[in-house]
């Protein structure tokens, strides 16, 4: 998690660098999202090969992909070729989060659990305090490049040192309609690349693509959720939707922070990636009050909590723009965000592994970071349409990222207003 925790907010500082370089700004968003989108297709088969055989196949192959996408990023000569290697990063990413999922769900006791995924967002600490120093310094003195490279060189040793524990929670039962949801994925991955690429062209086939895409989605998506899901059903269904509703607005947010600081504000790209290192930190303390709940306990109340807070840490994004506030106020505003997704993220995981028989949990622990990967793509590709437009037409502003931002923090305030939901319903 560590590695995968670096690369995540190395890239977030590298990329206006990037696209800059390689002359695509205007494809800013696909090298955020053909990571996501790749990686759903991974979280559904690695999801079923938990449930069958365990966690170990999963993470062991999701640690190669994941190095060879890194290798394949960095070497780019185009924009394009950056966005394979990303695809192969998240189908890297999407194998090890499930199967790490599976791993804490089988070998802890449910009462050590959010322990467990405290210590997954610590993992992000020392990445958020180095990543973006060595990221913008790498970017701005040396290559770009290299912020992809050195992510291979350190995979082997942990690799090495987790695989003898990982043979310890082995077995399973294949699941009887895996082929069904091998399917789904398939399409509901045709389907997000459709409803990216159509909300980008900003045009009105563009529009019809997008719309065949969402389709796709919504059709083949029932197949993967919980059933209730998208109808919001109290307890698991609502839970697993949580977790991308809340994903949508805060991601899509974070995606464009580094660019208006650079381009609005003029700070570095160093300077823009600490503020997300501080978010990263931040995160890890809101992690670390929520392992101070109850194992067992409903975490509904802790979600709405943790989702207002990030409504309102975004909605102060804005004013970072205006040209008398300085810079920094958008590191303080990230950190309150991130605490409150610290609190809300854990809280939805631990909700349903404990609302999910062991049999279905590799099933459910796809199922949440598909929703959360389908719903951040979506989310990210409806709000970047406003970017799109605006490089487009008269150019981008402090109004378009100020608009975005507005909409990212209603789409986690509707979080909100859910939450209460996931109790489940009383026997």
């Amino acid at each position: 998690m560590t590695l995968a925790a670096f690369e995540a907010i190395a890239t977030a500082t590298a990329m206006p660098v990037v696209a800059r370089e390689l002359d695509a700004l205007s494809a800013y968003t696909w090298a955020f999202n053909a990571y996501i989108v790749a990686s759903l297709l991974a979280m559904v088969i690695a999801g079923l090969r938990c449930d069958a055989t365990g966690p170990r196949g999963p993470i062991v192959a999701g640690i190669a992909a994941f190095a060879i996408g890194s290798v394949v990023a960095g070497a780019a000569p185009s924009m394009l070729v950056l966005i394979a290697g990303r695809a192969g990063q998240g189908i890297g990413s999407g194998a090890v989060i499930v199967g790490l999922y599976v791993l804490i769900a089988r070998a802890y006791p449910e009462s050590l659990r959010p322990k467990a995924f405290s210590a997954l967002a610590a993992a992000w600490v020392l990445p958020s305090l180095i990543g973006p120093l060595v990221a913008g310094w790498l970017a701005d003195s040396l290559s770009w490049r290299l912020v992809f490279w050195v992510v291979p060189i350190f995979v082997i040793p942990p690799l090495l040192l987790l695989l003898p524990h990982l043979a310890e929670h082995q077995g399973g039962s294949p699941n009887p309609h895996a082929r069904r949801r091998v399917v789904a994925g398939i399409v509901v991955t045709v389907g997000l690349l459709a409803m990216q690429d159509g909300l980008v062209r900003v045009t009105l086939l563009g529009g019809v693509e997008a719309g065949i895409g969402f389709i796709l989605i919504l059709g083949a998506g029932r197949t993967l959720l919980p059933a209730g899901a998208l109808s919001f059903a109290r307890g698991l269904p609502t839970t697993v939707m949580m977790r991308g509703i809340i994903a949508a607005g805060y991601f899509s947010a974070e995606v464009f922070l580094p660019l208006a600081l650079v381009e609005i504000k003029g700070v570095s790209v160093t300077y823009a990636g600490l503020t997300l290192a501080v978010g990263a930190a931040s995160w890890a303390v809101g992690s670390f009050a929520q392992s101070r709940l109850s194992g067992t306990a409903d975490r509904s109340a802790a979600v709405r909590i943790g989702s207002l807070i990030v409504a309102v840490s975004i909605l102060g994004l804005p004013l970072v723009l205006i040209p008398v506030v300085p810079a920094w106020f958008a590191a303080g505003f990230w950190a309150v965000g991130a605490l409150g997704m610290g609190l809300a993220i854990p809280s939805i995981s631990l909700q349903t592994m404990r609302l999910s028989p062991e049999a279905d949990q590799g099933m459910n622990s796809a199922a949440l970071q598909i929703v959360d990967s389908v719903l951040v793509v979506i989310g990210t590709a409806l709000i970047g349409t406003v970017y799109a437009h605006a490089v487009a037409g008269a150019g981008v502003t402090a109004v378009t990222y100020s608009t975005m931002w507005i909409a990212a923090a209603v789409i986690v305030a509707l979080a909100a207003l859910v939450a209460p939901r996931m109790k489940s319903v009383a026997p």
